[in-house]
């Protein structure tokens, strides 16, 4: 029994360090793979009244007798009948069909700390545009607790481009639109939130730590040569200087300041001063604070148009290596069991 326990434990050791050599080349693979030029993709484009008429006749396949689906089956064929013999007179006089309903387009972004979905909705976005039509809407589904300014700046920039279309724009926030994120809501003509939604955090933050004690400890220099008096005013590794202090907290006001007009100009209604300390205020808190403009789902918000628009949702997506395909499989599992790890030890929780 020793032997087969010791066994175990030499397979168990053995596994552990398998996993782990796969874990880390995958992740340098996709970090390679990453680096890499662009490469093209597609643009995938699926209609939602279409998948909604799938789950209710699911439903409606189950709850009702035979002779009612016989009759719901004759209605539907002989609907459709009709529509494209009315698409089809309509394309001859190159006309749009009679009774042809707005289109609300649904786009998506979830945003990471440098806000990497930027490029994939940019090209939805390039290739939206031209298709748009007068009575036209867009819904875009953001989540995102916000990250470097540059990122979000360019992602709200993105954004914009719908309304200079002369588009109405809505934007849903089902869980967080915080910061970088908030930057980017406040560009749309409306802001629908869930409840619990994270709404806010308009500040900017940056923190770093400083290893010169630890360096100065065991005798190690470290030089940091710069030309312009403020090329760098904080370092990792060198002696920060009050000096430099005041003049990294100057740019943050700046920026802040920035962000500030930036949300002001978007949604004048707003009492800047009093949501732009850096709180976090939930969705129905938020309506109240004029941050959103209403309570509500994206879920919700498409249903409700479900019968008098046509809803399309588009997702740019771009082909992947099966290298890249790898790396972010292990990273995906690995995310999964620390979060796992970190759930299980936290005690109760919401």
């Amino acid at each position: 029994m020793e032997i087969l326990a010791q066994y175990g434990l030499f397979l168990a050791q053995a596994l552990t360090i398998v996993v782990a050599i796969l874990l880390v080349a995958g992740g340098l693979m996709a970090i390679g793979q990453r680096q890499k030029s662009p490469r093209e993709g597609r643009v995938e484009v699926r209609h939602l009244n279409e998948r909604y008429r799938r789950f209710g006749n699911s439903i409606r396949d189950a709850v009702e007798s035979q002779a009612q689906q016989k009759q719901r089956a004759k209605r539907q064929k002989k609907a459709e009948k009709a529509r494209e013999k009315a698409a089809r007179k309509a394309a001859k006089a190159g006309e749009e069909p009679s009774g042809s309903k707005p289109r609300l387009y649904v786009l998506s972004f979830d945003g990471d700390l440098k806000a990497s979905a930027t490029e994939q909705l940019r090209e939805e976005i390039s290739a939206l545009l031209p298709q748009l039509r007068e009575g036209d809407e867009v819904l875009l589904r953001l989540e995102s607790p916000g990250g470097l300014v540059h990122g979000y700046g360019l992602a709200a920039s993105q954004v914009q481009r719908i309304r200079d279309a002369g588009v109405t724009l809505t934007i849903a926030v089902d869980k967080v639109a915080a910061s970088g994120g908030y930057m980017m809501a406040c560009v749309a003509e409306r802001i629908i939130a869930a409840p619990f939604a994270v709404i806010g955090s308009i500040g900017v933050i940056a923190q770093l730590p400083n290893f010169h004690r630890l360096l100065k400890k065991h005798d190690i220099d470290f030089e940091l040569l710069t030309a312009g008096e403020y090329k760098r005013t904080l370092t990792l590794f060198g002696e920060n200087t009050d000096k430099g202090r005041e003049k990294f907290v100057e740019d943050l006001e700046t920026t802040h300041g920035l962000f500030k007009d930036f949300v002001g100009r978007q949604r004048p209604s707003l009492d800047i001063d009093r949501v732009a300390t850096g709180e976090i205020w939930y969705g129905q808190d938020a309506v109240g604070m004029g941050l959103v403009d209403a309570i509500q789902t994206s879920d919700a918000f498409i249903q409700e148009r479900l019968e008098e628009t046509d809803i399309y949702e588009l997702r740019f997506v771009q082909r992947k290596h099966w290298q890249e395909k790898l790396g972010m499989a292990t990273e995906d599992a690995l995310e999964r069991s620390v979060l796992k790890l970190w759930q299980r030890n936290r005690g109760p929780h919401v």
